[in-house]
This record gives C-alpha cells, sequence and structure tokens, in this order.
C-alpha cells in the first residue's frame, strides 16, 4: 500500500476537511481527493462522508483508522532503523519549536551524543500541530514545546517555567518610550489575555508577528520593542542588541516535553536524564536575565503579566 495514501487519508481524518489536509500537506485539493479515491478503491469502502460542512469518517474509515497509524509508525520505525549510520546502534528524533532550540535543543543532543555515542540523532523543527502530528505518525520520538496537545500513545511533562520579557534594540529603553515602535508577538490566548489587562495601549500595536522567537532578528535590525524568551535572548543581551525594559511586567510560559510511550526504553532513559541536566543548566541562564531586569526596575519582584 502507498504509505503517501495512508498519510494522506490521516491529516483529512485530523483536519475534517479535504481543504485543510491539502495545505497542511502543500498539494492541491484535486490531489488529495484523488488520494483518498484511491485509497477508498483499494478497500472497497467509502472511507469518508463528504459534504460542504467538511468530511466525516465513515464506520469504515474510524476502524481503518487505527490500522492506518499502525502502519504509519512501522513504517517511520523501518525507515529510521535502515537509515541508522553504520556504527550506530539506536536512533532518536527530536522535534522541537524554533526558540526551544538554540539554549536547549543544540545543548540537549550535546548531553546526549556525550552520554550514549551509539544513538544516532535527526531533528525536526515545527509549531505543536506539526510536531504532535509527526509524534503520532512515528516520525518524531520526542518533541519539546509550549502548547503540547495530548493523544493517545503520547505522555507530557513540564520541562521548564520559560518566561517572556520585554525588550527594545535601543539603548536605556523604557515603557514610555515604546509606544509607536512595539511588535505584539502572538504567543497565544493567554498572552493575548493577560496583555489586554496589562498594557491595552499596546494590544492594538498595528504589527503582529506568529513567528515566535524568530521575531528577535526582526526587533534587532528595526528598532523595535517586544515581548520574547528570556532563556533565547541571552544572547542579544550579551551582545548589546537587546535590552531589558525595567519595571516590565514578565509571563511566564512553561515549555513541555512530549514523548512517545513506545519510545526504546534504554534511549527514553538516557533522554530523560540528558534532558534535565540540560534545563537546569539553561534554567541558571534565564535566572540571570530575570534577575538583571530586577536590579534595573524600581519594584525588585517583578510583575506577572495580566497578574
Amino acid at each position: 500500500m502507498d504509505i503517501t495514501l495512508v498519510k494522506t487519508f490521516l491529516e483529512v481524518a485530523a483536519t475534517g476537511s479535504f481543504v485543510a489536509a491539502s495545505e497542511r500537506l502543500f498539494v492541491t485539493q484535486s490531489a488529495v481527493s484523488l488520494r483518498i479515491q484511491r485509497l477508498e478503491d483499494s478497500l472497497g469502502r467509502p472511507l469518508f462522508n463528504r459534504s460542504k460542512a467538511g468530511a466525516v469518517l465513515t464506520p469504515a474509515g474510524t476502524e481503518f483508522e487505527r490500522y492506518a497509524l499502525g502502519l504509519i509508525k512501522l513504517w517511520e520505525e523501518a525507515r529510521q532503523q535502515i537509515a541508522i549510520p553504520e556504527g550506530f546502534t539506536k536512533s532518536l528524533t527530536i522535534g522541537a519549536q524554533y526558540s526551544l532550540w538554540p539554549r536547549l535543543g543544540f545543548r540537549w543532543i550535546d548531553a546526549l551524543r556525550a552520554e550514549m555515542p551509539s544513538l544516532s540523532i535527526r531533528t525536526e523543527l515545527g509549531m505543536p500541530d506539526r510536531l504532535t502530528r509527526f509524534l503520532i505518525e512515528g516520525v518524531v520520538q520526542a518533541g519539546l514545546m509550549y502548547n503540547p496537545q495530548l493523544r493517545s500513545g503520547l505522555s507530557v511533562s513540564k520541562v521548564s517555567d520559560e518566561e517572556l520579557v520585554l525588550v527594545a534594540s535601543w539603548e536605556n529603553p523604557s515603557l514610555d518610550q515604546i509606544d509607536g515602535r512595539y511588535v505584539f508577538i502572538d504567543w497565544g490566548a493567554e498572552f493575548t489575555q493577560a496583555h489586554a489587562i496589562e498594557l491595552p495601549h499596546l494590544i492594538n500595536s498595528g504589527l503582529t508577528l506568529s513567528l515566535g522567537a524568530m521575531a528577535a532578528e526582526f526587533i534587532v535590525k528595526r528598532q523595535y520593542a517586544g515581548y520574547l524568551p528570556a532563556r533565547y535572548i541571552t544572547q542579544y543581551i550579551d551582545a548589546g542588541q537587546l535590552h531589558l525594559i525595567p519595571n516590565a511586567p514578565r509571563f511566564p510560559y512553561p515549555a513541555y516535553v512530549v514523548w512517545r510511550d513506545d519510545l526504546d526504553a534504554e534511549v527514553a532513559d538516557v533522554a530523560r536524564k540528558t534532558l534535565q541536566e540540560t534545563v537546569e543548566k539553561a534554567t541558571r541562564a534565564q535566572g540571570e536575565v530575570i534577575t538583571k531586569l530586577s536590579e534595573i526596575s524600581i519594584s525588585k519582584q517583578i510583575p506577572i503579566l495580566g497578574g
């Protein structure tokens, strides 16, 4: 059976839409329809009830979904096992959001390679939806993200308490200087709500970026201000490219790790151990940023955004 057809089926099942599935698979809607038709012809049963509202699984489709997930998992296991380079005995694929790679993901890889030299490591980049899909399909065995989605066969645990802090790309910034030079970075519904309570005059800045920590490059090069992860921006602060804004509230933004439950036991033990050690080291760097913010603010207890 063509594995592409199975992946397309799972995408339509997950989104409930041929259009949404085509967007996520980067193919045309007609290509998605053709793939599903080929799959239905092979199985001899309709898998979806189509309507203007979308696509809903038929009883046969619901039954096939269990097997489809198993097929994808077996395929990924086989593909990854065959791809293990000579001299390595096991493999692990890690996925993470952009801002969790520099100060956490990369250092986790360093710790894994030092602890388990025989482990072949592969990485993926993506937002929670993409990483969750990869985890379900077995493409990824561990994922670092901010907004995890709990699914059958996956386990979620908090990795660390990230802190979003307000920074600007000019020296000696203050809260009363940023109006007109502020970028609203979309960190999710909770952040937006808290931001509206604490900094209502900045919520409609006219410029919104849903890029996460990638917005740091935009802010640095264009004389803007915005909320970014304290851990991620340490390098920019040390280089004098970004500056903490005194008295600005911070926003707790926890990071999580999602594991596949069927991860190889030996690899899982080493991965958990090295991740914990890596987080402990990275947390110290974040603490230094929060301490600096406290030292330059009137109140030594930095308020929480929306708190």
